[in-house]
């Protein structure tokens, strides 16, 4: 696991590259707003859903952007 900056985040949404983005807050917090694309986190299962593929990247943020 490593630690992304906000301007890595921004260039990798901008860019072509392929991943899950994973918003770790509350349900609230996520209807109220969340990055585009983002996927609020309900649980390890649900995750394993996401990403069949395990050489899928998730990259998972817990602070608000908005």
């Amino acid at each position: 696991m490593k630690t992304i900056t906000r301007e890595e985040l921004k260039a990798r949404m901008d860019g072509e590259d392929t991943f899950i983005l994973l918003e770790v807050l509350s349900e609230e917090s996520y209807r109220r707003g969340h990055l585009p694309g983002a996927v609020h986190y309900e649980g390890r299962d649900q995750v394993e859903g996401l990403a069949p593929d395990r050489n899928t990247e998730i990259i998972a943020y817990c602070s608000n952007f908005n």
